[in-house]
């Protein structure tokens, strides 16, 4: 992921800055909990492409 681009891109729904998870090859928005897929080297911004983040939590 090339870093310029990602420091241009927010979240389109929350406005939040992204992340690059490069193991799952999504961009995360913590601030929405939002996981954007990149499919050929391009980010998919698009609400309806995401998935919910979901974190493993133990008690």
């Amino acid at each position: 992921m090339n870093k310029e681009l990602l420091k241009s891109l927010v979240c389109p729904v929350s406005g939040g800055d992204l992340v690059y998870n490069i193991e799952l090859h999504e961009l995360w928005c913590e601030k929405s909990q939002l996981a954007y897929p990149i499919k050929d080297g391009i980010p998919i911004m698009i609400p309806q492409e995401a998935r919910q983040i979901v974190e493993n939590k133990t008690d």
